[in-house]
């Protein structure tokens, strides 16, 4: 079979039974997608009687998109009772994509069975149905390509088609991001497929190897292959184990000594693994790990030894004259496969990983050295953010032992009331005048100096004090809310910053609720400030972040635009403020493609009824660029530094005197 891969020849058979494969699994996705489609026309329906009232066209519209469903539930039954997924699977999938294709199209007509269609107005919203549908559709189809864009291509092209005609620059630049969601779409469908493809050609290349091997070898023989695999593999994954691990780590740099030659050593962690346990149960994360480890097969393609050490952790061992180039190539190349989402009981799951690279002799001269250099890289990938790569530096030692530190005093520093909150002031760009701060968390340590709150937070995690360390900062925000009344701010929002890691290990917003109800704290001024990362893992999140908006907190969404935030997420949890990452206001004024980012971010938000907040202002030409783009608030170093609590009501003072002062 490899041998016919390389000529671009696949065995007939082989070809049959994997579009058996995609057959057999489309049409058992089939009745959840089409009740899905049916429940998603309805609410379309409702959306376009709420402002004209049920009308004829609609009716028949949404009449149009259950005549496909039905028309499809009745050639799946047909297919079912023919057996033609088993005796003829191409036919069948050209059977479902036609059904798609007709459903595709009656989606499609959606805005041309509106009266008086309002592209950019009162019914924007049907486009986020729309593209929404389309998406999904996509997510659920990874077994067959044509198949999931013959539905998603039609409603995307007419929403592209609907804004383009509007007439309007905003209609063109909308147009525009949607085709780019429409290119990415293509892609991934195409890539998902293609993964699907190689997972059943693996599984059909280990049956068969399995049923040759049975046929081949003896009760004997068979017997000392089982205890030879016990020995050295992983009975999961079937990657090698710690144990042939250590050996092959300790062999591989003896040969790398002998023939003075490189030697690296990637370890692997997955991103929030324990969650998926702790949700879907254990079935559910040892799918997981064989899906990861057979996109590791893929990925290195041969090139070194895979090893499960354990849990959700992995190790890769590259040799040869350019291991290091080789082994920072595989790095990016794993990452690449990671991004693709994993389904879980029908739901597409994001499984990041974190890789951190040693090479000997460069880092370390022993086995022992080099697997500790790797860790260390390792939690540094994982502290920067998680879903990348960092290779070993020597700095990383003492960084490992100032950490240490830090965890050790941590505890200390928060009973002693050491850890401080200081408070970032945000603006309105029009009237200049304060409508919020930001809660940013500050401790200076009497020996290491000031500690960074990406530290402070890290080793919270680490000494199991999250929640002790949201309190502290949601304790200082709630005095300030109190206060904030008698400097003339009744309505300002105070926010606080809530890492997505928090969510695993206890309950936000219950303790919000018992801070928020102690102080008397209006919710609706408490802002909660999450990544675009909480918002993508919904396994964990998704319920706090429901409980955070009936407590009737602010939801914001920070750095967006640096992530990959879902556009129904943000509809379906009514984020409140879209929190624009800095990187986009730098040399705004003379950075056209910035400029049409950011107006086209605020385009966004006003869509989707929220604000949208640019943070890192520090000029005054940066912050007289933004509100023509429909910015309306904005925060940096141009309006405020983060200061004390205690310091507030004199700048607040000084403030108003320099406005009353340019006014004059």
């Amino acid at each position: 079979m490899e041998a016919d891969l390389k000529t671009g020849k696949t065995d007939p058979a082989l070809e049959v039974d994997v579009k058996r494969a995609q057959a057999s699994t489309m049409l058992e996705r089939l009745p959840s997608t089409l009740f899905t489609n049916a429940g998603i026309s309805a609410s379309a329906l409702f959306v376009t009687t709420l402002n004209r009232g049920l009308t004829f066209s609609a009716t028949m519209w949404f009449a149009a998109v259950i005549v496909s469903l039905v028309l499809r539930t009745v050639m799946a039954a047909i297919l079912k009772q023919w057996e033609t997924v088993e005796q003829e699977p191409q036919q069948a999938l050209n059977v479902m994509a036609v059904g798609a294709l007709l459903s595709g199209t009656a989606w499609a007509a959606l805005p041309l069975s509106v009266p008086n269609f309002e592209p950019l107005g009162g019914d924007s919203g049907l486009y986020l149905i729309m593209c929404g549908t389309a998406t999904g559709a996509v997510l659920m189809g990874v077994g067959h390509s044509p198949l999931s864009l013959a539905f998603a291509l039609p409603p995307l092209a007419a929403v592209m088609f609907s804004l383009a005609v509007s007439g309007q620059v905003s209609g063109w630049l909308l147009a525009l991001n949607v085709l780019a969601l429409t290119m990415v779409l293509i892609r991934s469908s195409r890539t998902s497929e293609a993964i699907f493809i190689s997972n059943v050609l693996a599984k059909l290349k280990a049956t068969a190897l399995a049923d040759s091997l049975s046929s081949a070898n003896s009760d004997i023989l068979r017997a000392n292959q089982r205890l030879e695999v016990l020995a050295n593999c992983d009975p999961l994954t079937g990657l090698a184990n710690r144990a042939a691990f250590n050996t092959a780590l300790s062999a591989g740099i003896s040969a790398a000594v002998v023939r003075e030659e490189q030697l690296a050593l990637l370890i692997l962690d997955l991103d929030r693994f324990k969650s998926i346990n702790d949700t879907l149960g254990h079935s559910a994360g040892d799918a997981v790990l064989v899906e990861v480890s057979d996109r590791l097969r893929s990925a290195i393609d041969g090139k070194g030894v895979i090893a499960r050490l354990g849990g959700d952790e992995f190790a890769i061992i590259f040799g040869g004259p350019d291991a290091h180039g080789l082994a920072r190539a595989q790095a990016e190349r794993i990452l690449e496969h990671s991004r693709q989402p994993v389904m879980l009981e029908g739901h597409p799951t994001i499984v990041g990983t974190s890789i951190g690279i040693a090479i000997f002799p460069d880092h370390a001269d022993t086995a022992e050295d080099l697997f500790s250099s790797a860790d260390m890289a390792l939690y540094r990938a994982k502290d920067g953010g998680r879903r990348q790569w960092r290779e070993f530096e020597p700095a990383f030692r003492s960084q490992a032992d100032r950490r240490h530190q830090v965890e050790q005093a941590l505890g200390d520093a928060l009973a002693a009331g050491d850890i401080e909150a200081w408070f970032q002031p945000q603006i309105d760009l029009t009237s200049r005048e304060i409508v919020g701060f930001e809660a940013l968390v500050r401790w200076h340590h009497p020996y290491l100096g000031p500690v960074s709150p990406p530290e402070i937070v890290a080793a919270a995690q680490a000494a199991n004090l999250p929640d002790r360390l949201t309190a502290t900062v949601a304790e200082a925000a709630c005095r300030l809310l109190a206060r904030l009344p008698s400097l003339g701010l009744p309505r300002a929002t105070v926010a606080i910053n809530v890492s997505p890691r928090e969510f695993d290990l206890y309950c936000v917003p219950s303790l919000l609720d018992r801070i928020t109800a102690a102080h008397h704290i209006d919710p609706a001024l408490f802002e909660i400030e999450i990544t675009e990362e909480a918002i993508l893992d919904t396994l964990v999140s998704g319920e706090q972040l429901k409980h955070i908006e009936r407590s009737g907190y602010k939801l914001a969404v920070d750095d967006f635009g640096a992530g990959h935030s879902s556009l129904a997420y943000l509809v379906a949890l009514k984020v409140d403020r879209l929190k624009l990452d800095r990187r986009f206001v730098t040399g705004i004024r003379a950075s056209r493609q910035n400029q049409e980012i950011v107006g086209a971010m605020a385009g966004l938000g006003r869509a989707l009824s929220m604000q949208v907040v640019m943070e890192g202002v520090e000029s005054e030409e940066e912050a007289e660029a933004l509100t023509p783009l429909g910015i309306e608030i904005a925060q940096g170093y141009f309006f405020g530094r983060p200061m004390p609590a205690e310091r507030i009501p004199g700048w607040i003072e000084s403030r108003r005197a320099a406005l009353k002062r340019a006014v004059a």
